[in-house]
């Protein structure tokens, strides 16, 4: 069973304004509400692609119950721990203004929801895959993951971790499947600027050796880099089309990538897919459907191996 983990879950409110102003009342012209956060992103993308998973994280209040029911409304199954007090976030999202976001704070996660979390994760069994994704409450110790991993350490499960900074290094020593990386948070880790694969390839290395498996490195329009634990380095480009929607195409490159590995246990294959679920889902107005994904999957090109 596939289980991702989203510790501040929003509901997205995503809306186009015309013409707006600054100081004056504006109205929307289109708006919609959407369960939303990484990991949430990442189960819906896998749902779309027929693989089962259960979202997991907290949630609290009116908002966490409406995230609660359109999670299951869109068919994903969830299993979230129910906080006593606050309310989970609303993120605004502005269409029209290249993706300009208000992300909310969302609710105090105090010691004993942790408890709960980890006790239900520690029924996870063998060959279980937990994907924990995006950032982590200030109420929240900074090296949760870290922890989550050791305590789940040796119990044959597999870890893919997508955060930044010291919520993904920190997890580097109990050795997650997969890392992913964008250009701009790899090359911030290190203090450097990365705009090509070439320049990438050294730093996907770098994390390999700090305890990664594989290195999935997204580059926007640039394409991606995939660092494989066999030694391989793969390049690809993206199929050229009008982003519509960046919001969660990074998201769905792991799912991409997860589930046609687990279809296949091929990096080639499941980097293939990465890239195309991540390039569907920023060509289409939502998360991309399986049909649009398989679309990209079959015009785009095959990777390169750069090494």
């Amino acid at each position: 069973m596939i289980y991702t983990l989203t510790c501040n879950p929003s509901l997205d409110y995503i809306v186009s304004v015309q013409e707006f102003s600054l100081g004056k009342t504006n109205r929307t012209r289109e708006e919609q509400m959407l369960a939303g956060g990484k990991g949430i992103n990442v189960s819906t993308v896998l749902h779309n692609l027929g693989v089962d998973n259960t979202a997991l994280g907290f949630v609290a209040g009116f908002t966490g119950e409406e995230i609660q029911r359109k999670t299951k409304e869109s068919g994903i199954k969830c299993d979230f721990i129910k906080l006593e007090k606050g309310c989970s976030r609303i993120n605004v999202k502005l269409n029209d203004f290249e993706g300009t976001e208000i992300n909310g704070m969302g609710p105090v996660i105090d010691a004993s929801a942790v408890e709960r979390l980890t006790e239900r994760l520690r029924k996870l069994k063998s060959k279980d895959v937990l994907i924990m994704a995006g950032s982590i409450p200030g109420s929240m110790k900074e090296n949760f993951y870290r922890d989550i991993m050791q305590e789940l350490n040796g119990k044959g499960i597999e870890f893919v971790v997508d955060a930044t900074k010291n919520l993904l290094l920190d997890a580097l020593e109990f050795h997650p499947f997969l890392i992913k990386p964008n250009n701009h948070e790899l090359g911030e880790i290190f203090g450097e600027e990365l705009t090509t694969r070439k320049q990438v390839i050294p730093y996907a290395k770098k994390m390999q050796e700090r305890g990664a498996r594989n290195v999935l490195v997204s580059m926007g329009a640039g394409g991606a880099v995939l660092a494989t634990e066999n030694g391989e380095i793969y390049g690809m480009e993206v199929l050229k089309g009008e982003v519509v929607n960046a919001v969660g195409a990074g998201d769905s490159m792991v799912a991409g990538f997860v589930a046609g590995y687990l279809e296949s246990k091929d990096y080639k294959h499941a980097f293939k897919m990465g890239l195309s679920a991540g390039s569907a889902s920023a060509y289409s107005k939502f998360l991309a459907t399986g049909e649009e994904i398989k679309k990209v999957y079959d015009a785009i090109a095959e990777p390169e191996k750069l090494q």
